[in-house]
């Protein structure tokens, strides 16, 4: 016995031993769904290389290139990707020609013309979402790769934008081709159970906010978070199948309603708590806000839904209930309608069928930010083509192409100083890896076939590093300039001061970027929450006085504002739930103020809801929380006696207006901060 115990502590070691062994591989060893992205992104450069090589494209690498621009795991992405490529290829040779043909003899005018021209479309892509932005962004240095490749040679700057739309319409078609080939991942398909995650997380929400009471600002804002990344693959899925505009559209709508839903389980429990006794009505629209909770079937939705507008009406016909009461049936109505777009939309992604809605999902962008942005890369730019003319540097043109190209790339990431580390990195790797390749294993080798095996590793290791968000910039940088460093030819060239020089320029030219950055108008997260508080501060004083749009985009809209301001707040815990209990208070009152305008403005037609109509919007316009309750009652009171059609309308518009005065009496000194009303 004693034996076997000393044989068995001998022995325990082993176990943790293959545990950590077996954790290492599974942390490092690619998945099989990377090398099979790895293998179809290969297969799809090599492909587009050696369909330029025939065809006798000028510049047959930049095919490969734009198989690396367009590589994403799955299939909705690229081609969203690549229809905006497109789009922007065509703008910026356009405008390259025009800038020739009227700047063609003046270096400086040509030079001015296009740091501008640069300025205005990162200016335009801060306003943009996802793969439009990259459009946008892509009509800017298209034209630094058209004209100032040609500045020797004006020329020729036709024929340059010709072979440039056809090398990229080259690498389009081949990308899409083995997409559908090799069977890349449709991005509905990967969406689908994202979405479904998203629903059981709202669900389980609204079940803890139902027990526990209202889960604060922190909690809703980890929601959204779960909820918000979806929107870009919502958008890239329109283009995948023939009913795709009908998934995407299913996709926005369950997003949409996924917001309103915890926006109204919230309000309903707040609503709760405020009354002193729960009437019946109340407990079992809380009781059908626990069945929402439970996954119910569309039948039972539609059920729950015709009872509680039974019971909304009901109230608004007696005129003598509770306001809170009133909210707390007319926000359990809301959350059953979201819960049925949530659930049909979530269906439409899967089946394919039109669904009940289609709902916008915009972004929030700051015109600070966005200007910053355009100036950065506008100044930077300048600055270092001055540099570049002044040293007189030999090619230096392709320098200022790479440096154009970089920054209007940062501009359009989340973190540009983050992205620029990762352009240094990239590139020092992408000029050794092209460096050893050429020089060590073609030196003196003109087959296609060994050029394929030598770019395959590099081109698998970029894959596999933009697969991971930390590395993404690396491993994106990497099999985008390899092949541009590489420079495959026929016949191959082996000027080694060339490719010396050429490494160099780009290695400069990520520095340059990684400078530009930091020093030329950063934007702190101090600054980003600044200019997102005074762009809800705008939006409030907007919405206060009925200048408002539709709801539902409004709802979204806080949505996103709240989730870039959640990723700008630091400091202490309490700092940050108090920054974001302020920001959580604006978006509430700003919807709620919207959507009591829109519904007071069906109701104006009514004669006998004016003068309760005039004094609700009156208090809204004032920020007068008594007034607004006031006006709640007043509204409910004169609509007991109109139709059913009416009440309901009384009833959104009565709850807004509470909502509104419950926010303005618990944030009053918040809110006399901001000096959008008198509050």
């Amino acid at each position: 016995m004693a034996e076997a115990s000393v044989a068995a502590g001998k022995n325990q070691p082993a176990a943790p031993l293959t545990d950590r062994l077996v954790g290492f591989l599974d942390a490092w060893v690619p998945k099989p769904a990377a090398w099979a992205y790895a293998l179809r992104i290969w297969i799809a450069m090599m492909l587009a290389l050696a369909a330029a090589f025939w065809l006798q494209l000028d510049s047959a690498s930049s095919a490969a290139t734009c198989v690396a621009i367009l590589a994403q795991p799955k299939r909705g992405q690229a081609l969203s990707k690549a229809v905006y490529r497109l789009l922007g290829t065509l703008i910026g040779a356009a405008v390259s020609i025009v800038f020739m043909a009227v700047f063609g003899q003046d270096r400086v005018l040509l030079l001015v013309s296009f740091t501008v021209w640069m300025g205005l479309c990162v200016f335009t892509a801060q306003y943009l979402q996802d793969t439009r932005a990259y459009g946008a962004m892509l009509s800017g240095y298209t034209v630094a790769i058209i004209a100032l490749g040609q500045i020797d040679e004006p020329q020729g700057t036709f024929d340059a934008a010709v072979s440039r739309v056809a090398v990229i319409v080259l690498g389009i078609l081949v990308i899409t081709f083995i997409n559908d080939a090799l069977a890349s991942p449709s991005t509905w398909r990967a969406l689908l159970p994202q979405l479904g995650k998203a629903w059981d997380d709202t669900r389980a929400y609204a079940r803890e906010t139902l027990d526990k009471g209202d889960l604060g600002a922190s909690r809703t804002a980890a929601l959204i978070r779960t909820i918000a990344p979806m929107r870009a693959d919502a958008n890239a899925i329109a283009g995948e199948l023939d009913d795709g505009p009908w998934r995407a559209a299913g996709a926005r709508s369950c997003i949409a309603a996924l917001y309103v839903l915890a926006a109204a389980i919230r309000a309903v429990a707040a609503a709760a708590a405020c009354l002193r006794m729960r009437s019946p009505a109340v407990e079992e629209a809380l009781r059908i806000c626990g069945r929402v909770a439970d996954d119910p079937d569309p039948e039972t939705l539609e059920r729950d839904d015709e009872r509680l507008r039974d019971l909304v009406d009901a109230a608004i016909r007696d005129g003598n209930r509770p306001l809170d009461e009133v909210v707390v049936l007319q926000r359990a109505l809301d959350v059953v309608c979201a819960a049925t777009f949530a659930q049909d939309g979530m269906r439409a992604v899967a089946d394919g069928h039109r669904p009940l809605r289609d709902a916008n999902l915009p972004t929030h962008r700051d015109f600070p930010v966005a200007l910053r942005g355009a100036l950065r890369v506008a100044i930077g730019f300048a600055v270092t083509a001055a540099t570049f003319v002044a040293l007189g540097l030999p090619q230096a043109s392709f320098a200022l192409v790479q440096v154009a190209a970089t920054a209007a790339l940062s501009s359009v990431t989340p973190d540009p100083k983050k992205f620029a580390n990762g352009v240094v990195i990239g590139m020092s790797l992408a000029a050794s890896f092209a460096g050893i390749a050429r020089f060590a294993f073609l030196d003196g080798v003109q087959g296609f076939p060994m050029l394929a095996i030598v770019m395959a590793p590099v081109i698998f290791l970029g894959c596999f590093l933009s697969l991971n968000q930390k590395t993404f910039g690396i491993g994106f940088i990497l099999i985008v300039f390899f092949p541009v460093l590489l420079g495959p030819s026929n016949p191959q060239s082996y000027d080694a001061q060339t490719f010396l020089l050429n490494g160099f320029l780009v290695v400069a030219a990520a520095i340059i970027l990684s400078i530009v950055v930091r020093v030329l108008l950063p934007v702190t997260p101090a600054q980003q929450r600044v200019y997102a508080l005074e762009s809800a501060q705008r939006a409030l004083a907007d919405a206060l006085v009925g200048e408002g749009g539709d709801a539902t985009t409004r709802t979204s809209l806080n949505a996103d504002r709240l989730f870039q301001f959640a990723g700008y707040s630091s400091g202490s815990g309490a700092v940050r739930r108090a920054s974001l209990s302020h920001a959580f208070a604006l978006a509430r009152l700003e919807a709620a103020a919207a959507r009591a305008h829109a519904e007071l403005r069906r109701l104006w037609p009514v004669e006998s809801l004016r003068g309760a109509i005039q004094r609700a919007r009156a208090g809204l316009a004032g920020g007068d929380d008594r007034a607004l309750e006031i006006g709640a009652r007043d509204l409910i009171r004169a609509a007991s006696r109109q139709d059913r059609t009416v009440r309901l309308s009384t009833a959104r518009a009565a709850s807004d207006l509470v909502t509104a005065a419950r926010t303005i009496a618990r944030h009053r000194q918040f809110l006399r901060r901001l000096d959008v009303a008198l509050f």
